[in-house]
């Protein structure tokens, strides 16, 4: 197995690291994950998708990156809640490991990583969903996420069938560094 290094991208990306991000998406929608968007996306879609996420986030977003010799193989962002009164709060979106790279504890790595730079970042909350019965929901639970309910019928798959959502939430403890 290749090792994997886990880092942090900013609002710019270097153009090979946008087309592994594309390529990444364009991975996770053809292999029907849940992951907002629908079945016949393009690579320059996704690669467009991509830079207008890097371009419009704010500074406390966080967007993490697995990369192995062979490229971005994992992504998680972490998006700071609009709302003034919820400076605490972030929400977990986009954990994505390419089919090439799943099981060797990626996903894990990431939202580890993920976590660890939201306590730093003075986050104490943190939300996500993902579709009912996938993996991510074993990983999720494993990890201390407490699930709050599901919704039925809330997003469509990739393949236009509709899926019901669970949604989660983790209390973090503030690095005191």
């Amino acid at each position: 197995m290749q090792p994997v290094t886990i880092e942090r991208i900013g609002t710019t990306a270097a153009p090979a690291d946008l087309r592994d991000l594309a390529n990444l998406l364009v991975d996770a929608v053809d292999s029907n994950a849940g992951v907002s968007f629908l079945g016949g996306l393009t690579e320059g879609e996704a690669e467009a998708w991509w830079r207008s996420v890097l371009a419009s986030s704010s500074e406390r977003a966080i967007i993490l990156i697995a990369r192995d010799a062979e490229g971005i193989v994992g992504t998680v962002t972490l998006q700071p809640s609009w709302a003034p009164n919820q400076p605490h709060r972030a929400d977990v979106g986009k954990l994505i490991v390419h089919r090439r790279a799943r099981r060797r504890g990626i996903a894990r790595a990431l939202m580890h990583a993920l976590e660890q730079a939201a306590s730093a970042g003075g986050f104490t909350l943190l939300l996500l969903d993902t579709r009912k019965g996938d993996h991510p929901e074993r990983l999720y639970a494993s990890m201390g996420w407490v699930r709050v309910g599901e919704v039925p019928g809330f997003a469509l798959n990739p393949d236009g069938t509709l899926c019901d959502t669970v949604f989660y939430y983790k209390e973090l403890v503030r690095d005191r560094e």
